[in-house]
This record gives structure tokens, C-alpha cells and sequence, in this order.
């Protein structure tokens, strides 16, 4: 006999996620009960509620004037790292380009650096504390990229660290190779392409904790055929394509995530209209990351371009030392005044966008329903966040402050307040 988990009755609104044409789907006065981590029922509280009564619940929330929204998915990040820069940030505001610093051996080389001479105990440490603060802030599931090691080693002690945290955390973390993320020092690009090729890739592949591989297709960085024999090679070696494109110039990443059927095409500040429908047409997912227009003082990506090709647009943080934000909540906040979606556009681009950018949005009533994240679905996993606000518009409304009130993971509260729980 299955027992009833969890009974969130009451809220205001439970928002599931999106419906049949794409808008927002959500309930008012509503109740949503768990069953073995996942979404047995969600509806009107009188009906739920006489189906699972509260008192046979674990766990009973009563979310009267709370919005209760999908566990937000952090699909792009580069959220291990050691050492400081933020007098960079104090650079860029005195007007310094990010490539200029980049090429003064700043940036990500200043980040290698720092992560080379870090131990795994500091680096895990680091990494279990910026969960913490993701995790408080409402996200379930976020994406780690390596990258900050450029040679084997490093790159390898940071996969190990991330699937560490992964089994630490009550967030689910996805590992992402990310060797081809710079050139490091005393190296060029060509060169260095082969080491990733031959020695990089390989002893991922052997170590068997990455699940995707992403390269950063940049002019003076990685170029779109080197980019394109790094992520060919990562499906060989049974990694899944991701893209870093379009951010800085237009040189050709975009079209390249659409050839190589990638799980997502990310940033893209300055993707055009033929990028936008070889994304669309290949069924690629757009991942958009505010947060660093407004970090570099950069123009936005333009999403309600993308929007209007179809399909699903993501939206995540890019927290990184150069984009200091571990919160989905003020993304999502400048996902609305910056690139103009509508607070339920930008909510469905935190959950269900970044559970398909990671290739975990799943089917409620399909096979790979147990995995699915991003919605709550009757099926889908029980991955919660009860919002201290009538509406899920307070999300980007009251932006600059926290208004997670409780998460659940599985259904199981892992953080937050306990005042509302019977």
C-alpha cells in the first residue's frame, strides 16, 4: 500500500506548469499530495483533500495566501570555483572589457588558477555552500559545469567533486565537462583542442560522472570547427552536445547546437533570425541568461524572438565568479524587465524550460515521467517551492528579496520555514 507523503492544501495557487497551448496551467484554492516522491493528485483543495485527507499525510502544509510553484531548474552554471574576483566586477563598472581582463590573464584564467592550487575538500565545500544558497533560493535541480581546470586532472577532480555534492545535497546536480572553456596560458587553441580531444574526453569518458560536454564557441576562444570536433567527439565518448553561443559576436554556435541535435544552445545575445529557426526546427532549447547581460552591461537576448519561433525557451543564472547570483528568483526578475517575458513566460522558463535544456522534463504519463522535473504533473516528481506571496507574479515582482517560504524535494521539506507544517 502506498502512503501518503505529503499534503500541500489551501494555497492560493498552484501553478503546474504549462498547458496544452503553452500558457501557464494553474490552479486557485488548491491542494497537491505526494505519493512516494511523486505528484499523486493536484486540484481544487476540496477535492484533493477528500481523496488524501491531511491526517494521513507525513507531512501536511497548509499554504493558505502562498503560491505553490514548481522546484525552480538551474540549467547553466559554473557553479564550482575558488578564489575572488570581485574587483573585476569594480573594473568592468570603470569601464574594462571582459575580454580585455581575459586577456590580462583575468577572467576564467585567474579562476583555473585559483581552482588548481584548491584542494577537493575546499572545492566540495565551496560547492555544498552555493547549494545551500540555490536550494534556499528555490531551485531543485541545477547543471555544474568543470571548466575550470583545463587540463585532465583538474578537469577530473572537478567532475569528482560535483558528483560528491550530487550525492551531499538534496539538490540534484547535473555534471557537465566543460574542458573547452578557454585557452589556458601558454597554449593556442588548436593545440590545445587536441589535448581535449586525446587526453580530456577519454578520461571523462572512463570516469563516467559527465553527462553532457560544452564548449565556449567564441571569436578568440574556441572556433565553430573546433567547437564542432569537441562536441562530436563528446557524443562519441556518449556526452550530450551543449553550446556556449552567440554570446559576445555571431559566429556560427547556434547554427552548430542545431546540426549536432544539442540538448541546448546557451546565451545567444547575438543569435539572428536563421539561428533562431535552426534552434527551433532541430527542437534545440534556447537557454537565456539575464543575469549576465546585467553583470557585463550587455544588451539582452532578444526572447521574445524566440518565443515567437515556438517551442521552449530556458532561463537560468550563469552563476560564476563573473555573475555573482546563485537565485533563479531575481533571473526570472530580469528575465521580465530585461528581455520583456511575462512573469509566467519567465516562470516556465525556470522549471519546465530548464528541465528541458537538461533534458529532464519527461512525460507525466510516459516512462521517463520518474525523472521529469520542471512541472507538477500528476506522475512528475514531487520537486516543490511554496512562495510567501499569493501569486507566482511576486516571484520577478518583489524582486532583490527571497520569497521562498519552503522546498521540497520529493516531496520532503529540505528547506525553509516550518511554522506552516501541522
Amino acid at each position: 500500500m502506498t502512503e501518503l507523503t505529503t499534503l500541500i492544501h489551501d494555497a492560493s495557487e498552484i501553478v503546474v506548469g504549462p498547458g496544452d497551448d503553452d500558457t501557464l496551467e494553474r490552479y486557485e484554492d488548491a491542494a497537491l499530495a505526494v505519493v512516494d516522491g511523486r505528484v499523486a493528485a493536484v486540484g481544487p483543495t476540496d477535492e484533493i483533500v477528500a481523496e488524501h485527507p491531511p491526517e494521513n499525510a507525513s507531512h501536511a502544509i497548509d499554504a493558505d495566501g502562498r503560491s505553490v510553484i514548481p522546484g525552480f531548474v538551474d540549467s547553466h552554471t559554473h557553479g564550482l570555483f575558488a578564489g575572488d574576483r570581485s574587483d573585476e566586477f569594480a573594473a568592468k563598472l570603470r569601464g574594462k572589457e571582459y575580454q580585455e581582463i581575459l586577456a590580462e590573464g583575468g577572467g576564467i584564467l585567474r579562476t583555473v588558477r585559483a581552482v588548481r592550487e584548491a584542494s577537493d575538500e575546499q572545492l566540495l565545500s565551496n560547492l555544498l555552500g552555493h547549494l545551500d544558497t540555490m536550494l534556499a533560493h528555490g531551485t531543485t535541480t541545477v547543471e555544474i559545469k568543470s571548466g575550470y581546470g583545463l587540463d585532465t586532472e583538474t578537469e577530473l577532480r572537478m567532475l569528482d567533486v560535483i558528483r560528491r555534492a550530487d550525492d551531499a545535497h538534496p539538490i540534484d546536480v547535473v555534471p557537465t565537462f566543460m574542458g573547452a572553456h578557454a585557452v589556458p596560458e601558454g597554449s593556442d587553441a588548436e593545440a590545445y583542442t587536441e589535448r581535449v580531444l586525446d587526453d580530456q574526453l577519454p578520461a571523462v569518458a572512463d570516469q563516467g560522472v559527465a553527462e553532457f560536454c560544452d564548449v565556449f564557441c567564441e571569436e578568440d576562444v574556441f572556433s565553430v570547427a573546433q567547437s564542432r570536433r569537441v562536441l562530436e567527439a563528446g557524443v562519441e565518448h556518449g556526452l550530450t552536445p551543449k553550446v556556449h553561443a552567440e554570446e559576445f559576436v555571431r559566429l556560427g554556435g547556434a547554427q552548430l547546437a542545431a546540426d549536432l541535435d544539442a540538448a541546448s544552445a546557451d546565451h545567444l545575445l547575438h543569435a539572428n533570425a536563421d539561428d533562431r529557426a535552426a534552434l527551433a526546427d532541430a527542437g534545440v532549447t534556447p537557454v537565456l541568461l539575464p543575469g549576465t547581460a546585467f553583470s557585463l552591461g550587455a544588451d539582452y537576448a532578444d526572447a521574445r524572438a524566440f518565443l515567437d519561433e515556438g517551442g521552449s525557451v530556458a532561463v537560468a543564472t550563469d552563476f560564476n565568479p563573473n555573475c555573482h547570483s546563485q537565485s533563479m528568483g531575481f533571473a526570472i526578475a530580469l528575465a521580465c524587465v530585461g528581455m520583456e517575458m511575462t512573469p509566467a513566460e519567465a516562470l516556465l522558463a525556470g522549471t519546465h524550460g530548464g528541465a528541458r535544456a537538461l533534458d529532464r522534463a519527461g512525460e507525466a504519463d510516459g516512462a521517463d515521467g520518474a525523472d521529469g522535473v520542471g512541472t507538477l504533473r500528476e506522475g512528475m516528481a514531487a520537486d516543490v517551492t511554496i512562495v510567501d506571496a499569493p501569486s507566482h507574479v511576486h516571484v520577478p515582482y518583489n524582486f532583490g528579496v527571497n520569497t521562498v517560504e519552503t522546498v521540497l524535494k520529493r516531496g520532503e521539506p529540505v528547506s525553509g520555514m516550518e511554522g506552516n507544517h501541522e
